[in-house]
């Protein structure tokens, strides 16, 4: 029997409908998307369904305003900073850091906090302050401080340096210099930032 070039493809199954946690972390996931793409101001909520690929009402479901849909997306993508490594030298511990920081500041979470930070008006923005304190500030100081003390203890830093001055210098500076200046924080960008604000900063006093 002859075919016909006419004859219709046989239909493709209908992909399987998402449910429970499997949907949750598409939605959470294209929220990210979103405030990295078009921002806060930008987001809504039925752009959040869209790039879920799922109906808005799934997501008032679950999350009854973009606030609370946004807390979520951050607590469960911001960026995790891990041990620094002890190369036996503050100078190179102290590379490995900061361009851990970069890479966080410049994932698609990091892309969606700044946004966060950037664009959010005072009221807005007290809503993530903590957690934004919690999940990315203090895990960063806490492994300034312990890069720095290391130090300490070799003879390398001098022993008043563990201040929240020093701590607040790597973060301060490449927040500053991303949002005035359009620094993207090349490697070179890292060496100098750590050669000459970090070292001079932290060199013991000659006696």
């Amino acid at each position: 029997m002859v075919t016909s070039r006419w004859t219709a493809a046989p239909a493709q199954a209908a992909p399987s409908r998402r449910r429970g946690a499997v949907l949750e972390r598409a939605i959470l996931d294209a929220a990210l998307d979103q405030l990295g793409t078009v921002g806060w101001n930008g987001l809504t909520m039925e752009g959040v369904a869209a790039g879920a690929q799922t109906g808005k009402a799934a997501v008032y479901r679950r999350w009854p305003s973009k606030e609370d849909l946004v807390a979520d997306a951050l607590r469960a993508g911001l960026p995790r900073l891990d041990a620094v490594p002890d190369l036996g030298h503050v100078r190179e511990d102290l590379l490995v850091l900061t361009h851990k920081a970069r890479d966080a500041m410049y994932s698609r979470p990091g892309f969606a906090l700044r946004s966060i930070i950037h664009e959010c008006d005072p009221s807005q923005a007290e809503r993530f302050h903590t957690l934004i304190v919690e999940g990315v500030v203090e895990p960063t100081v806490q492994l300034l401080r312990e890069v720095i003390s290391r130090g300490i203890e070799r003879g390398e830093v001098r022993s008043d340096a563990v201040n929240g001055y020093v701590l607040d210098a790597i973060p301060a500076m490449m927040m500053y210099r991303s949002k005035m200046c359009g620094s993207e924080w090349s490697d070179r960008e890292i060496e100098e930032l750590i050669d000459q604000l970090m070292l001079p900063l932290l060199r013991p006093v000659a006696g």
